[in-house]
């Protein structure tokens, strides 16, 4: 061939390995290159002879169905230039022969998604294969999500395994999860809920509108997405969401069938949408809030009605206290914001409530939260309000055949307690409440209160409930009243405890702890009911209740036991679908004063564990045992049982059917595994039956080369 032959690319090499190291993507499991963006990475390129001087060269990055210059979603990289428009820089590292090694480095700012590579030499243009895959970057400064914190980032970008904080204010739990951002179609599945979101390309590069489409997205309300919430008890059709021990199986079915998946609950939606940002390079942590305000109309009020023996009405309360919910944070600056509300901001994909037409919720920033700036956008109203609202409690008589309410007292700080997250690093539960919420009676809250409240209108308090046509309407010129807890005379206090551990087919004792501490003889009518609910604070069943006259003098106290026989509860725990908790209210009025007193606890039964068996360290694909056991030290069968467990990098999830364990009885269940992927790596377990619906446990093991 003369020499003036056409140039012609005969060959890339994306050099995989050595740039997914670099980038902090080397756990993704694909073919393709991931890279993030505003982070230099270098390709090999090979030609039909050597380059000259005069030789035109061109690399072009596409991204998006139409790539045009104009629009910042096509560019064209030539080396001789390094600088492109775009933000993009190309450079020459090295020249040899018939190649040719360059960096690129996309903008910081570049939209976030599939890119389409070609190179054009003079005429020709060669196309490779593969598409390379552009992440944000935690560790460009340049990057609106750049985190500082190296354990930060490790935490809440690459861990793939943690915790979601569930029971109850008063016993609270971590439930192991498998985020697994870095298995097989997980990315792929991330990159088609871009799509779908039908996010203009300019808006990929901002994590504010990637994070809001993304909590729209994880549920399937309004846009076929992920996930369909369910909280019907009925899951006969679908996965009931006690079962899920991750977010991979869930992503893998959904990318397959691309019709959402049967059934999730709040941990599984946040779940899910943890895992979503940390694929895509967001940093992401779960987030549970304790006694959680549902539905409160903007009013950061909720009613909750009891009955003369103490029990919960559902069906007149129109809001709820949830035992805990579950969202998310995603870390970023928000340069749509004045300055000051950079960092975590809440995002939520649990469908409750529409947010510009769609069941979506943030990005909203938790220092507007904090310091009660709740006009910011997104949501901050909402949020506020499930971490901040009052409860009112209502005693409801039937008088005449009509029903009499009559309020009994106000709490202002029994909603958004212990808001709780995985520690960065260890596996243990760290409260972030102070970054959501001031001390609460601190001189901060009671300003950012008082800000807030301008901003929600907060009702006049009459009772709320569905039947409310007793009452006089509410004159409209009436100021807002702002609640405070009336000081009883008496020095009345309430405590619910247990006088032994929950275990289901035993007894469920608890008692309730009258004080008093002002001098003087007082006469308590106190009662107490135990029902059990949903997480939701739906009742499902009233399990008794017991009525005392308690007399204390001055500074006393007096024990009032409340016993519940096994056979009252154990026919509702086989019965429904999902997991149940215990709810103890009390109810005390002082004879001859004013002082009335309400006070509610939520317990959680307790299981016997599950332990695993497995050397504390392994090779890369060499095999090792891993055993399973229980015992049951219940005295009640287990029916139906199904352990379900998976190994991320070590092996698929697996399920083993148990059968039936009486009690007494020891189950051991095998697996053999074989590690794809060094580190720490961690095994998850969860044990399902009618009568308990999730026992689970994780553990870690090291894997060398």
């Amino acid at each position: 061939a003369f020499p003036g032959t056409d140039l012609q690319v005969t060959g890339i090499d994306f050099l995989r390995s050595q740039n997914s190291r670099l980038h902090h993507t080397d756990a993704y499991d694909i073919k393709n290159l991931v890279v993030r963006r505003g982070q230099p990475f270098q390709l090999q390129l090979s030609f039909s002879r050597e380059l000259k001087a005069t030789d035109k060269l061109a690399l072009r990055f596409g991204i998006g169905e139409n790539p045009m210059k104009i629009r910042g979603t096509l560019m064209s990289l030539k080396p001789r230039e390094e600088q492109d428009l775009s933000g993009w820089q190309i450079s020459t590292i090295k020249k040899s022969d018939k190649e040719c090694l360059v960096s690129v480095t996309s903008s910081p700012r570049a939209p976030v998604g599939k890119y389409i590579l070609n190179v054009k030499t003079g005429t020709n243009i060669y196309k490779p294969e593969t598409s390379i895959y552009l992440l944000f970057n935690p560790w460009c400064e340049g990057d609106v999500v750049f985190l500082a914190d190296e354990a930060q980032r490790k935490e809440y970008v690459l861990n793939d395994t943690g915790f979601i904080y569930v029971g109850s204010a008063y016993s609270i739990y971590g439930r192991p999860w498998n985020f697994g951002q870095f298995e097989e179609f997980i990315l792929d599945a991330c990159m088609y809920l871009l799509d779908k979101s039908k996010l203009k390309l300019s808006n990929r590069r901002d994590p504010v509108f990637v994070s809001r489409a993304m909590s729209a997205l994880v549920n399937a309300n309004d846009d076929s997405g992920v996930l369909l919430g369910n909280w019907s008890g009925n899951y006969s059709n679908g996965t009931s969401p006690m079962d899920w021990i991750g977010s991979v199986a869930i992503l893998q079915q959904y990318y397959k069938t691309k019709k959402p998946v049967c059934y999730g609950q709040c941990w599984v939606f946040a779940g899910v949408l943890t895992t979503v940002m940390r694929c895509l390079g967001v940093p992401s942590r779960c987030v549970s809030n304790f006694n959680s305000a549902h539905d409160t109309e903007d009013n950061l009020r909720v009613d909750v009605y009891l009955n003369e023996s103490g029990e919960k009405l559902d069906r007149l309360s129109l809001d709820s206290i949830w035992n805990f919910h579950v969202w998310n944070d995603v870390w970023m600056k928000r340069t749509d914001l004045p300055p000051g509300f950079d960092g975590w901001q809440a995002i939520d994909s649990t469908p409750q409530e529409p947010s510009q037409g769609v069941f979506q919720c943030g990005p909203c920033p938790l220092k507007a939260i904090r310091d009660g700036d709740v006009y910011l956008p997104f949501d901050s109203k909402f949020v506020y309000a499930e971490v901040n609202a009052d409860k009112v409690y209502w005693l409801v008589k039937k008088v005449n055949g009509k029903d009499k309410y009559t309020r009994i007292n106000t709490e202002t700080q029994g909603i958004g307690l212990h808001i709780s997250t995985k520690a960065v690093g260890q596996d243990k539960r760290e409260d972030i409440t102070a970054q959501y919420k001031f001390p609460e009676g601190s001189e901060e809250e009671r300003k950012a209160m008082q800000k807030a409240t301008s901003f929600i209108q907060p009702s006049r308090i009459l009772p709320r409930a569905r039947f409310a046509s007793t009452f006089p309407a509410a004159d409209r010129g009436s100021k807002p009243e702002v609640l405070h807890e009336a000081v009883p005379e008496s020095g009345l206090q309430l405590e619910i405890t247990k006088k032994a551990a929950l275990y289901p087919g035993n007894p469920l004792e608890l008692a309730i702890t009258v004080k008093t501490s002002a001098p003087g003889s007082w006469t308590v009518n106190l009662v107490g009911s135990c029902q059990l609910q949903y997480y939701t604070g739906k009742v499902e069943a009233n399990l008794g209740y017991v009525k005392e006259t308690v007399k204390l003098e001055g500074k006393s106290e007096m024990q009032v036991p409340l016993k519940i026989p096994a056979d009252t509860y154990m026919k509702t725990l086989a019965s429904v679908e999902d997991e149940v908790l215990i709810h103890i209210t009390a109810i005390a009025e002082v004879q001859g004063t004013n002082d009335k007193l309400t006070k509610e606890t939520t317990m959680s039964f307790e299981y016997p564990p599950i332990t695993i068996q497995m050397p504390e360290t392994a090779q890369l694909n060499k095999e090792f045992p891993c055993a399973f056991i229980f015992t049951n030290k219940l005295n009640v069968p287990l029916d139906n049982c199904k352990l379900v467990v998976e190994g991320l990098g070590i092996f698929k999830m697996t399920m083993f059917d148990e059968g039936d364990i009486k009690p007494g009885r020891i189950m051991k269940s095998e697996i053999t595994c074989t590690p794809t992927r060094t580190g720490e790596r961690k095994i998850v377990a969860k044990l399902t039956s009618t009568q308990i619906k999730a026992i689970s446990t994780e553990k870690s093991i090291t894997i060398t080369e």
